[in-house]
């Protein structure tokens, strides 16, 4: 879980940061969002930076990534297919055997417990398999 070499000495915090600032629109705004959400839901999570720049969240294993594309921010779930999703956040990746994602586009609103809920029941699946 090492940083890129070319990003020098900065935390992976630190570049998830600077890209949330570098954004400076919507898709950092969510960025901003979806990560205290995640904090919130384990304040034990660790967050690393990876492929170039994609923001990555830990405990135990993955649990996800936060991609920014030019209409979408998406959460990825390194084992979403093996989660329970009652509130049906996924919304893509959904044919995968083991990923699953959810696309958020600008003005999309976001169920924040349903949301906590998941990233929890992606680190007890992590924990449960270590």
């Amino acid at each position: 879980m090492g940083k890129d070499a070319s990003q020098g000495e900065k935390s992976p915090s630190r570049l998830i940061d600077e890209r949330i600032a570098e954004l400076g629109d919507w898709r950092g705004e969510m960025l901003s969002r979806l990560r205290a959400l995640i904090r919130q839901a384990d304040p034990d999570v660790v967050e690393e930076w990876k492929w170039r720049g994609v923001p990555v969240w830990y405990h135990g294993g993955m649990i996800c990534t936060g991609e920014t594309y030019k209409g979408v921010v998406k959460m990825t779930f390194a084992k979403g297919a093996a989660l329970e999703d009652p509130a049906r956040l996924f919304n893509a990746s959904l044919d995968g055997h083991t990923r699953r994602a959810i696309d958020i586009r600008e003005g999309d609103a976001i169920d924040e417990e349903a949301l906590k809920a998941l990233i929890r029941a992606a680190v007890a699946l992590n924990i449960s398999r270590a």
